[in-house]
Order: C-alpha cells, then sequence, then structure tokens
C-alpha cells in the first residue's frame, strides 16, 4: 500500500503525522525541496522532488503508481484543478469526515457536504452529493440517514428572499432524497444522521472551520467522491494530517 502526500510548505509537519502512522503503508511526499530535517526521516518514505508537485502527485494518483492521495499543504486551487483535468470531471464533489468533540453530540462522526466554496449551489448538485455519500457513509460505519439544512426555520419563510430559497430548497431535497429537513438545526443534525447537507459551499466551509478550528473537533479528511481513485482533501490550516492518510489508508485497503 503506497499512499502520497502533497507538501508545499511544513513539510515536518507532514513527516511528524506519517511518524504517527508510520507502520500502516509506506508514503510518498512530493515536493518541490527537501530542507534538512531535526528528526531522522522515516524508511518507508519516499520523497519525490521536482519543480510541479500539484502535477506529480495527481499524475501518479491517475496512473496508479500510488494507492490514494492526499493534498496535504499543496495550493488547493492548482490540484484541483489538474484533478478535474486528468480524470475528466467539469466539477468535484468533497464530502468532509468530521467528529464533534462537545456538546450534545460529542464524539459523534458524520460526513458532511458540500465544503468547498464553488461546490452545491443547486438542488441537483446536493441531490447528487447525497447519492454519492450514502455509500460512503456505510463504508465508514455510519448510518445513512440524511439531515438537510437552510438557512431558518421553515417559519421564517417570508423574512428574506435568500433564506426563503434555502429553506424551499431543503424541502424539495428531503421529499426527492428520503431525507430529513433539519431547517437551520445543526446542532441536532449528526446526533442520529451520519450525513449532513449544507445549504451551499460557503455555509459548508465555514461549518468545517467553525466545528475543526475553533471548536476543538476534529477533521478527518474530504475524500473526493466523482472520481475513479482515491483522493482526500485538506486543509492547509490543520494542525496534523495522520487522520487525513488514515483515512486514505482506510478507503485503499477497503478496495482492495
Amino acid at each position: 500500500m503506497k499512499i502520497g502526500i502533497g507538501a508545499a510548505a511544513e513539510i515536518e509537519k507532514i513527516e511528524r503525522s506519517i511518524d504517527k502512522i508510520n507502520d500502516k503503508a509506506d508514503f510518498v511526499i512530493f515536493t518541490k525541496s527537501l530542507p534538512p530535517s531535526p528528526h531522522k526521516r522515516s524508511e518507508n518514505t519516499e520523497y519525490r522532488i521536482s519543480d510541479k508537485p500539484e502535477y506529480d502527485i495527481v499524475d501518479a494518483l491517475y496512473s496508479g503508481d500510488i494507492d490514494a492521495a492526499v493534498r496535504g499543504t499543496l495550493p488547493a486551487n492548482l490540484v484541483m484543478k489538474n484533478i478535474k483535468a486528468r480524470f475528466g470531471v467539469e466539477k468535484l464533489r468533497r464530502v468532509a469526515l468530521l467528529e464533534v468533540c462537545g456538546g450534545r453530540c460529542a464524539g459523534k462522526k458524520f460526513l458532511l457536504a458540500p465544503v468547498g466554496v464553488d461546490e452545491g449551489w443547486d438542488v441537483e448538485d446536493k441531490l447528487e452529493f447525497i447519492k454519492e455519500c450514502r455509500p460512503l457513509a456505510k463504508r465508514l460505519g455510519l448510518n445513512d440517514r440524511v439531515a438537510v439544512l437552510s438557512g431558518g426555520r421553515n417559519g421564517d419563510l417570508g423574512r428574506h428572499a435568500v433564506v426563503d430559497k434555502t429553506i424551499r430548497d431543503a424541502e424539495e431535497i428531503a421529499l426527492k432524497a428520503d431525507a430529513e429537513n433539519c431547517e437551520i438545526l445543526i446542532e441536532d443534525a449528526p446526533q442520529n444522521h451520519g450525513i449532513v447537507i449544507a445549504p451551499d459551499g460557503i455555509s459548508g466551509n465555514l461549518i468545517f472551520r467553525t466545528l475543526c478550528l475553533l471548536g476543538n473537533g476534529d477533521a478527518h479528511g474530504a475524500p473526493v467522491l466523482n472520481i475513479s481513485r482515491i483522493f482526500v482533501d485538506t486543509s492547509r490550516a490543520g494542525s496534523d494530517y495522520a487522520n487525513a492518510l488514515l483515512l486514505a489508508v482506510s478507503l485503499a485497503n477497503d478496495e482492495k
């Protein structure tokens, strides 16, 4: 099993993440340079150094040279653009595996989508997210019940046109996808649902950042749903990549 991860900066953070799980697979770091390390580098970690790691990691994934890839600290825009071109898709669907660490849903894991700011902007796209999330939820041991969020409670209809649209969209999606319209009550959604659908990609991204970067929640990576290989997206603001690497290992093992 060979897992690739990108390093545009803070390569030591990536190395420390690999050190935590170095018995789970062989790892390949795609980077532009290899600075001195204060600790001994792992024997089962390969370094591929070039001036275009954003292309190399995607090419290695596409060709099967690596079994799965994690973005790490490579720039999102360029990597995602290369994935779209290499795999022939117009847009990507990413879903984040998150874990709540406090409050009424403490310890609950759930899939959140959309989390890319350019994703999930219409009913049809969110229905596709639900269709693709359900098999992944089962693979990860989560229930496949879906909570659909909107920008307000149903009683808020009429307060603002944008809010009204999110409420009506949530009702339509819940009906068509056999899901539950949880209105704006995100604090309850993970309690009984393995999948949570945000009103749009901006709010989904803000939910992720609030939970994980402000609220001590855990992010386990965001797999891309609509390509034929395993790619786990990550936030460069994260402090550790061990969870995302473990998710990539788990999904790759499952496919084998």
